[in-house]
């Protein structure tokens, strides 16, 4: 047994055999009963025996009709959320003309820059009854008020809508780089969408603090849980700092987390996420409502460890890890489809990952008992491991100033380019087996047929924009757009005014240029 196989992803040494001097401690006081302070077994007393967790499937591709249709299709095979994707230019703030979005249209999720554009996606679609989730960033206030004033034309009230938009602008600038403004502005965006729904969408999430795509970039799992956590005290610091109560929209925060392969570390780790989340909220901010004390998290299983070799193989890995997704006690889950390593998911391949969460759900039992794996002297052992890591790596961020200030001068990034590179050292050593990349491995046949988004689909977007912009008051939407530039400029609650501009007819690249010219456009400093 080689020396990586004795330690967790997060360099955590392994014993041979643990007992119960392996995690010491009060039981009440580390684990408690689910749904009680420190939620280590779960943020809701009943659990799965209440109710299931949702069932995601992350889609988006072309057009808004297309993306609908296959909307339509998850929903007749069982599943119970829907989950957006966003194009590039979309996720820019670009409309679909727009020169830079060339080649780019439709191709890594849907095509939205109008009111109409979100009509015909949800077009059929029961908002007051199905919650959304939106993966977008910096256009996230925009395209949370395409979503409202859709619904408001449908004569649904904006306060029945549930459902989450990711609004997690740290992470872009640490791992992911689909920002748009400074942090100052991006702040100031996100903090105005947790008082806008705090207000007038008190079902829906303002936020998704995702540590996933930190560890799409190669973060360890210690890494994940500490900077994700370290993103989500920035914002609320924002947001009191701003004014807001934090029992006013600390309860509607939720996170986002990546379900890897080292199945017990996984599920050690959301265990953990939950116990350090709220033990931090009570010692920083004190909060009178036990529910902002609360860690809800939706969970994607590991798109980095999908491969194109034996892609079969992925359904394995992806059930894996939804499992540890579900031992941990995530509220929502995405199962990634096998071909994804390929290209967009077919039809197929989203049916069996929606099948899988089905078959966890209905056949294994494990839903059958609340937190089956409570308990168990490995796994608390590694909780707090995991745990002690994390607040490590906070009290460094600490010293150096906060989050922001980790991020501006490299320290967080650099942390996760080291991570990455002794990942991938190991793999191309053998230390890691990758099973059908370097061992086990076969001539491959040819490959499966991939799915491809309709190449018309920019040129059709293009002539329904120019109609779209024909059709409008010019007027009104000029009246729109300045009060929306006045109140960037001023102290404003922008959600207000950017819905009353997708209302008047503006686009998102529209909006987005407004606020490009009040806040500018960020660019980033070199890593350590």
């Amino acid at each position: 047994m080689s020396p990586r196989e004795r330690q967790t992803s997060s360099g955590i040494p392994l014993e041979p055999v643990y007992g119960p001097a392996d995690a010491p401690g009060p039981y009440l006081e580390k684990l408690g009963f689910p749904g009680a302070f420190p939620y280590t077994r779960g943020v809701h007393p009943t659990m799965y025996r209440g109710q299931l967790w949702t069932m995601r499937q992350y889609a988006g591709f072309g057009s808004a009709r297309q993306t609908n249709e296959r909307f339509r299709f998850l929903l007749e095979h069982g599943q119970t959320g829907l989950s957006v994707a966003f194009d590039l230019p979309t996720q820019m703030g670009l409309d679909s003309d727009h020169a830079r979005a060339r080649g780019e249209v439709g191709r890594v999720g849907v095509a939205i820059s109008t009111v109409d554009d979100m009509a015909e996606l949800m077009d059929g679609l029961p908002l007051d009854r199905v919650t959304t989730s939106m993966t977008i960033n910096a256009t996230a206030p925009i395209l949370l008020s395409l979503y409202a004033a859709v619904a408001e034309e449908r004569g649904i009230d904006i306060a029945k809508l549930g459902g989450t938009v990711q609004n997690d602008l740290l992470k872009e600038y640490i791992a992911r780089g689909t920002y748009i403004y400074p942090p100052e502005g991006s702040l100031r965006l996100t903090t105005d969408l947790f008082a806008f729904c705090a207000r007038s969408m008190p079902r829906w999430n303002p936020i998704s603090i995702s540590g996933y795509h930190m560890r799409e970039a190669g973060a360890t799992a210690a890494q994940e849980l500490a900077f994700t956590l370290a993103n989500g005290l920035t914002y609320v610091q924002a947001a009191v700092d701003r004014g807001l109560d934090v029992d006013e929209f600390a309860p509607r925060l939720s996170f986002f987390f990546n379900a890897h392969n080292d199945f017990l570390e996984e599920v050690a780790k959301f265990r953990a996420a939950r116990r350090l989340w709220a033990s931090l909220m009570r010692e920083r901010f004190h909060p009178q409502s036990p529910k902002s004390l609360l860690l809800r998290f939706h969970v994607q299983t590991a798109g980095s460890t999908l491969t194109a070799q034996q892609p079969e193989n992925n359904i394995v890995r992806t059930a894996l890890q939804a499992l540890a997704a579900v031992l941990g006690g995530a509220q929502s889950l995405h199962t990634n489809s096998f071909d994804e390593a390929l290209g967009l998911p077919t039809e197929k391949a989203a049916r069996i990952a929606l099948r899988t969460q089905q078959v966890i759900a209905h056949e294994s039992g494990v839903p059958s008992t609340i937190d089956p794996v409570g308990g168990a002297h490995f796994l608390e052992a590694l909780t707090d491991d995991l745990e002690a890591k994390a607040r490590d790596y906070l009290a460094e961020i600490d010293r150096r100033g906060g989050m922001l200030a980790a991020i501006e001068t490299g320290f967080v990034q650099h942390e996760i380019h080291v991570a990455a590179y002794k990942h991938q050292m190991d793999v191309e050593a053998g230390r890691a087996v990758v099973v059908g990349v370097n061992q086990f491995v076969e001539d491959e046949p040819e490959p499966p047929k991939i799915f491809q988004p309709d190449a018309r689909v920019e040129a059709e977007r293009a002539e329904r924009l120019r109609a779209f912009r024909a059709g409008r008051d010019p007027a009104a939407h000029e009246r729109a757009m300045s009060a929306l530039e006045r109140g960037a400029k001023g102290d404003e609650n922008l959600v207000a005014l950017i819905l009353s501009a997708v209302k008047a007819r503006a686009t998102l690249g529209e909006i987005s240029d407004r606020l490009r010219a009040v806040f500018g456009v960020f660019q980033p400093a070199k890593t350590l």
